[in-house]
Order: C-alpha cells, then sequence, then structure tokens
C-alpha cells in the first residue's frame, strides 16, 4: 500500500518534510492543482490531487490517505467503492488534544483546531457515512492496528 501526500498551506511542524508529510504549499499554487478534493480545515487548506493518487495506481498500489469527512465523503461520491472508508475515534475526546501536544503543536494552534467548526465536525461519524465506512475506536494503537489490518485484509481478498 501507499500513502498519498496530500497538500495544504499550513506551515510545516518542526519535524515535517516536504515531500514526505505534506506538498507544502501557498494558496496560489494550490489553485494550480488538479484536486480530487479540498477542504478549508482551521483555517488552512487542504486536499488530495489526482496526480498523488494515480501514481500510486500506476504502479499498481492500493493508496492509502488520510481525510477528513467531508473528504471522506468526497471520496466515496467520486470513487465510489474504489474508496474503502475506515474513520478512526476515541472514547475520550481529551486524548486527541493529548496526541497533538505530544506531536508537537503550538497551543495556539492545539486551540485553534480544537475550537473549529472541522474539528466539531468530524468527531462523530456523519450520517453520509453510516452504513459505508468501517468504524474503529483508536484508544490502543497496538488493537487499532488490529482492526484496520482485519478490515484490510478482508477488502484485498475480494
Amino acid at each position: 500500500m501507499q500513502r498519498v501526500i496530500t497538500h495544504t498551506t499550513r506551515l510545516p511542524r518542526a519535524d515535517e518534510k516536504d515531500g514526505v508529510d505534506y506538498h507544502f504549499e501557498t494558496s496560489a499554487s494550490m489553485k494550480k492543482l488538479h484536486l480530487l478534493e479540498e477542504i478549508k480545515y482551521d483555517q488552512f487548506q487542504y486536499g488530495s490531487s489526482f496526480e498523488s493518487l494515480e501514481e500510486g495506481w500506476k504502479n499498481g498500489h492500493n493508496d492509502v490517505i488520510v481525510l477528513d469527512t467531508a473528504g471522506a465523503i468526497t471520496y466515496h461520491q467520486k470513487l465510489g467503492s474504489k474508496a474503502v472508508i475506515i474513520f478512526l475515534t476515541v472514547t475520550h475526546i481529551d486524548a486527541l488534544a493529548k496526541r497533538m501536544t505530544l506531536r508537537g503543536d503550538k497551543i495556539s494552534a492545539i486551540r485553534s483546531r480544537l475550537h473549529s467548526k472541522e474539528y466539531h465536525r468530524d468527531l462523530a461519524l456523519p450520517d453520509a457515512l453510516k452504513g459505508i465506512a468501517h468504524v474503529v475506536v483508536n484508544d490502543q494503537w497496538k488493537k487499532t492496528k488490529e482492526q484496520v489490518d482485519a478490515i484490510v485484509k478482508q477488502i484485498l481478498s475480494k
């Protein structure tokens, strides 16, 4: 499986590298891309390009991409059953803020994200993905990995 590198206009975190973690863009460069989906999330633009997807497809890979719920809905609408949606959630919402802190996000960025309408929208599986998305509670990484591996194995065996 190949991870799709998505695009964003936000600045890189200290340990992030352009072309590895994201393609870091300007507003102008984002407009030049052929995006399958795009979203504004906590004041920044995010999107996935057809070029990034096609890179994996031409090499015979199954692509893996991290999306918000709006992006997942768009993928389902545009790609149908070719898009397997896995919705990761947590039992305790406070765990998300702790994870952001541990990965080195600035306090101001954490506060902004936690108060964004997009963050609150993504806390629950939207109606448009009910019966479509596989829901996995991501409280313990080992258990989460086992569940995701089982979903992938089931999909690939079809």
